[in-house]
């Protein structure tokens, strides 16, 4: 009967750790697999994985084009087409949209674009939203919230 005292692995699931520096019969004595000599041999001789031995570096060599702004604000967007799947008069915001699988997460502020049409009234609580967007929800008798 097999129970918790008596539980051990399958024959070749487990390898030992390879024990480095414990003679030349193991293989891996005296240099230890580093090879003769050179900054990696050395202790506390490991290089970052970018550094190209004193050579100018591959992100330093390539030309920088345009402008990168660092404050650009990235919106998740939602058409006014994708809230017609939900009931008249229910709130839309971020749950709701996430709940729906319209948006990839919660943390990045939405945007509603004013693709397609809508003829469900809903209140839309939502980061951002185009004029022609809060216009068709306005006709479809809905409102629009900013938060």
């Amino acid at each position: 009967m097999i129970d918790l005292s008596n539980l051990k692995p399958a024959d070749g699931s487990r390898k030992k750790k390879k024990r480095v520096g414990r003679g030349n019969s193991s293989g891996m004595g005296t240099t230890c697999g580093r090879g003769t000599k050179g900054q990696k041999a050395r202790s506390g001789g490991n290089v970052p994985q970018w550094f190209e031995g004193g050579q100018m570096p591959i992100y330093r060599r390539l030309p920088k084009r345009g402008f990168k702004n660092r404050t650009r604000i990235e919106y998740a967007v939602v058409n006014v087409k994708d809230l017609a799947r939900f009931e008249k008069g229910s709130v839309v915001d971020r749950d709701a949209l996430r709940m729906r699988g319209l948006i990839p997460s919660l943390s990045v502020p939405v945007k509603l674009l004013a693709d397609g049409e809508i003829d469900v009234p809903l209140t839309v609580r939502l980061d951002k939203a185009s004029s022609a967007a809060i216009e068709k929800i306005s006709r479809a008798g809905g409102t629009f919230e900013h938060i």
